[in-house]
């Protein structure tokens, strides 16, 4: 019976072990991928779940750059944040101020990225049309809030 019930703790602990691994283990983007989220480049005018308006221009700095330049407002004449996001060694990623979130999927429609360092949320940009997505924050449950998701539209400014 010891015997037994070793085993059982050892098969469990490969298993455990193993599954850790496998959630380690990222998928490995290319500039390829990135040809996807070409959709994005643009200038947009973002509402939803916000009280005001806020102003992003998406562009491409190379095949492996994403800039995401925030502006004051709709005059679009003082910048007052960029993000960059960067592919290097397979990995899509990018934020501000210490905090970095990556690459988890992308598509011809849409991508989402979830935390790596010094952040809990995710979030998905999904294409709607030619002129218009959405952004999605997912928020997980915290002591004092549950999950929750903020929505907003983006619409191109041409």
């Amino acid at each position: 019976m010891k015997f037994k019930l070793l085993r059982i703790l050892f098969a469990l602990a490969l298993f455990t072990l193993a599954s850790c691994a496998n959630l380690a283990q990222t998928k490995k983007f290319t500039t390829a991928d990135l040809q996807k989220l070409r959709w994005i480049e643009g200038t947009w005018r973002g509402a939803g779940d916000t009280t005001k308006p806020f102003f992003e221009r998406y562009r491409f700095e190379s095949d492996s750059v994403l800039a995401v330049d925030g502006f004051e407002d709709e005059t679009l004449q003082k910048i007052t944040e960029t993000t960059r996001f960067e592919l290097k060694d397979g990995e899509f990623g990018g934020g501000n101020e210490g905090a970095r979130y990556v690459l988890k999927s992308i598509d011809d429609n849409g991508v989402e990225f979830g935390p790596a360092v010094k952040v809990k949320n995710s979030f998905r940009w999904d294409r709607e049309s030619k002129d218009a997505w959405k952004a999605t924050i997912l928020l997980p449950a915290n002591d004092t809030k549950p999950a929750r998701q903020l929505v907003y539209k983006m619409e191109r400014i041409k």
